[in-house]
């Protein structure tokens, strides 16, 4: 889609937004029900009208108390470029019923999002059901054709983000964690988005490399079982000449070296001779990654045995390595007992550096795989492990914990007039009109609450007291006394209304702001086992309308 900004009047802002990253993210990426909404509020003069949208979600994921927003700029960058092709207005005449008149043809070929405001919670924040993390305000039908799409863009990458966060929570701030998910993703734009958010969400690095290039997200990755069983022995290797790091010597056969280490290491009197014969083939895999990447070797050990046969081989080429300057990045274990794996490893690791001097050998790093999530995470810290990475991969990008975040988009006002969406079930009752919302933190710096009031309230002061009110529950209620107030609606798209709008903060400040909310966090909230829910409430003047609105509309039962 060609990157065109819709200003105020058609005119380009000051800076021009790029459009999606995915080319089908487009007008039609919507439901049809939006363009059949579109016909009527067309065909009823109701087009204009100016209307105001809440897009929340109701319940956090994953059995947590916490949330992290993401795919904010996804959604500007959507409606920068919002503008219906010739082609588009085609496909959409053929989909509805042939009665709809050409008038309305005609409206869409001039709509864009010049008059369309959004304000939202920035990218990377920590949010909480019922709180809007998008206001969405404009024509009626721009907007609600914009509301597929808006939820689309943030359902998924809210959820993976969480689902990251709540990851490197368990796994701990000093562990590596790598996305290793692109394989077992859902498609091409699951794989790419997951990356994306799961590095927003507090990983290091993945493996794929399409992410890389579109993101700058660091990469990561050796090679593979297949790479280690395609050799059968060390004289498959026919260029075995290696130059040592500084280009002082010259090694004319490595595999030899490989060879004597490998001798030594078997021999090694503080190893009481524990290994025998090691798997050549492997020995052979290894030496030959190593001089491809002698500055960057690890070795997948877990295609015959780790310990008899992978960590010996490893050691043997690392050593050999270390005579020439070069220092061996580590292994990676992905299948087995991992905690007892690793912490074998690391007893090899600290004997070897022992007996043969070899400095930093005893702190080889260590990364796990193999179908890892919060509960082997857990496990594992609870076991006592030497995993130093750890990458993760199906569990992480399918979030195959919950499919979905639930993200809803609600009409809350209309020409001013405020609207209320009830139903049997309260929690899914809408919060009305326009409002604000501020996050209140306390003495120690935590947030307390999330409050909502009505637009033109007087916001929350720092020092005085304030009510703050269950939104559906009478009984429910609290003083708070703010030690710090957050206003937490940004302007990310001011349409005409002349406010300032928010940068788009590249992708690594958007991570520096994920990690600095989740630390700010009471740690009572972030806990993997029975949480405690964090206080979402609403003003007691905002409490009286959400009741006097919910009596007003329900229609009285009568009794024969």
């Amino acid at each position: 889609m060609e990157a065109k900004q819709n200003g105020p009047n058609g005119e380009l802002s000051s800076s021009v937004v790029p459009g999606p990253t995915n080319p089908m993210v487009t007008p039609l990426l919507t439901d049809l029900y939006q363009f059949t909404m579109a016909y009527a509020y067309w065909k009823a003069g109701k087009h204009n009208e100016r209307a105001v949208f809440d897009l929340y979600f109701r319940k956090n994921p994953f059995g947590g108390e916490y949330t992290v927003f993401a795919g904010l700029e996804e959604c500007i960058r959507f409606i920068a470029n919002f503008k219906l092709t010739e082609e588009e207005i085609s496909f959409v005449r053929e989909a509805l019923p042939s009665s709809c008149e050409d008038g309305f043809y005609d409206y869409l070929r001039g709509i864009d999002c010049s008059d369309v405001e959004v304000y939202a919670v920035p990218e990377g924040s920590v949010v909480f059901p019922k709180v809007p993390m998008l206001r969405v305000e404009g024509p009626i039908a721009v907007v609600q054709l914009l509301e597929t799409p808006f939820v689309n863009l943030i359902n998924y990458a809210s959820l993976v983000t969480t689902n990251a966060a709540r990851h490197r929570f368990v796994a701990g701030k000093s562990k590596m964690l790598l996305e290793f998910g692109l394989r077992r993703a859902q498609g091409p734009d699951g794989g790419i988005g997951a990356s994306k958010y799961c590095y927003l969400g507090g990983f290091d690095a993945t493996s794929n490399v399409a992410a890389g290039k579109l993101f700058g997200i660091p990469l990561r990755g050796t090679h593979s079982h297949a790479f280690v069983s395609s050799f059968m022995s060390p004289d498959e290797i026919v260029d075995r000449l290696l130059t040592s790091r500084d280009g002082s010597t010259i090694c004319e056969d490595f595999v030899s070296l490989v060879q004597t280490w490998l001798s030594k290491v078997q021999w090694s009197n503080s190893l009481h001779g524990s290994f025998g014969e090691t798997n050549q083939s492997e020995l052979a895999a290894f030496t030959s990654y190593a001089l491809a990447f002698p500055t960057n070797f690890l070795a997948l050990v877990d295609t015959y045995d780790v310990v008899r046969s992978g960590v010996p081989n490893f050691c043997a080429v690392a050593l050999a390595l270390n005579d020439l300057g070069y220092k061996a990045a580590g292994i990676r274990l992905d299948s087995g007992d991992l905690a007892y794996l690793s912490c074998e490893a690391r007893k090899i690791f600290c004997t070897i550096e022992e007996e043969f001097g070899v400095i930093g050998f005893g702190k080889m790093v260590i990364t796990a795989s193999n179908d890892l999530n919060e509960e082997t995470l857990d496990a594992l810290n609870k076991q006592g492990h030497e995993v130093d990475a750890f990458g993760i991969g199906t569990n992480l990008v399918t979030c195959y914990a919950q499919a979905a975040l639930g993200c809803v988009f609600k009409l809350v006002e209309i020409n001013n007039q405020p609207r209320i969406k009830l139903s049997e079930d309260v929690s899914k009752v809408s919060i009305p009109c326009k409002k604000r919302s501020y996050r209140l933190y306390g003495k120690e710096g935590y947030p307390l609450v999330d409050i909502m009031t009505g637009e033109n309230e007087p916001p929350p002061k720092v020092g005085e007291r304030i009510l703050c009110r269950h939104p559906f529950n009478e009984s429910k209620r609290a003083y708070v006394v703010p030690q710090r107030v957050e206003e937490l609606l940004k302007c990310y798209w001011p349409g005409i209304s002349g406010n300032k709008r928010e940068d788009l903060l590249p992708l690594k400040d958007i991570r520096e702001r994920c990690i600095k909310q989740l630390e700010q966090m009471r740690p009572d909230h972030m806990r993997r086992l029975n949480p405690t829910p964090y206080k979402v409430s609403v003003s007691a003047k905002l409490y009286d309308f959400i009741h006097f609105l919910w009596l007003n509309e329900a229609p009285v039962g009568e009794l024969q």
